[in-house]
């Protein structure tokens, strides 16, 4: 879910590797970060909402991934994704360090591009 730099890069590296992939964001316009070569599926809605994960076939899906601006959104996509469509692993993007927290111990899988750019910075600026 949600197909901006991040998710539709993804979308695409997966696609490219033989993977099955299907993109869901509410807005058409945001398919246009993919590339020409994209094979896969398109749904367009809120991703949080179960009847367009229904569409998407995430019930069918190995991984869900909650990439959208948002960390609300992402949250409780990944848990209609988890506990409704019994999705096996749904991992959601959550940028307030906090809330990821919070998320982590409801059993989401979380990515916090905060701490994982600071964590990259320091490296960078302290190695060799």
């Amino acid at each position: 879910m949600g197909c901006g730099r991040l998710g539709s890069t993804i979308a695409a590296e997966f696609d490219a590797e033989g993977h099955e992939v299907t993109v869901i964001d509410h807005d058409s316009a945001a398919f246009n970060w993919l590339p020409d070569t994209f094979r896969g599926g398109k749904v367009l809605g809120p991703g949080e909402d179960a009847a367009v994960q229904a569409r998407a076939g995430v019930r069918q899906a190995d991984i869900f991934l909650a990439l959208a601006n948002g960390d609300n959104r992402n949250a409780m996509a990944a848990q209609v994704a988890l506990h409704i469509h019994g999705a096996r692993r749904a991992v959601a993007r959550i940028f307030d360090p906090e809330r990821a927290e919070i998320y982590r111990e409801l059993g989401i899988r979380v990515v916090n591009p905060t701490t994982a750019l600071e964590t990259l910075v320091r490296e960078a600026a302290f190695e060799g």
